[in-house]
């Protein structure tokens, strides 16, 4: 066997090899992206649909005018956190608890009330989240208060404390 025929067998070796590796550590995500949909040359749902599925970010000045109207301030931190201060007049709702399969969202909101989720601040995204699952679930009005608490105190606002 010549040398540049061996070569190519072996640059075909490792090719073949590195394929099967790459397919065999991410089968997962090869799986979900072509049974799953997730990747489509046409989107599933209408364009108008998809905006719909994002909730509209709200100021501090437009979480008090919202609250003031008659808003639900929706707390999505862990139940231990809502009770050490809270936005008067919250609800606490923890993302984790409804990823975790508690049903709490067919339940525990009015249905045509403006809904204003917050969390732990910028760097938090479980307002989002829980947002986009409200407005999935339905719900209209949503809107994230992204400065959640840290924001609500730097501001000299009060808290609220206690499971209810």
């Amino acid at each position: 066997m010549t040398d540049l025929r061996r070569l190519g067998l072996e640059a075909a070796v490792i090719l073949l090899v590195g394929a099967a590796l790459g397919l065999s550590l991410n089968f997962r995500l090869v799986l979900r992206t072509f049974t799953d949909g997730t990747v489509s040359a046409v989107p599933s749902t209408p364009v108008a649909a998809q905006a719909e599925a994002f909730p509209e970010p709200a100021s501090l000045a437009e979480v008090r005018e919202l609250l003031a109207a008659g808003a639900l301030a929706v707390d999505a931190r862990a139940a231990e956190q809502y009770a050490a201060g809270h936005l008067p007049g919250a609800v606490s709702l923890p993302l984790e608890a409804i990823m975790a399969g508690d049903n709490g969202l067919a339940t525990a909101l009015p249905a045509g009330r403006t809904l204003v989720v917050y969390c732990s601040g910028y760097g938090c995204t479980d307002s989002f989240d829980l947002a986009v699952l409200l407005l999935q679930a339905g719900y209209r009005d949503v809107r994230v208060f992204e400065g959640g608490v840290p924001a609500w105190r730097e501001a000299g606002l009060p808290l609220v404390k206690g499971a209810s």
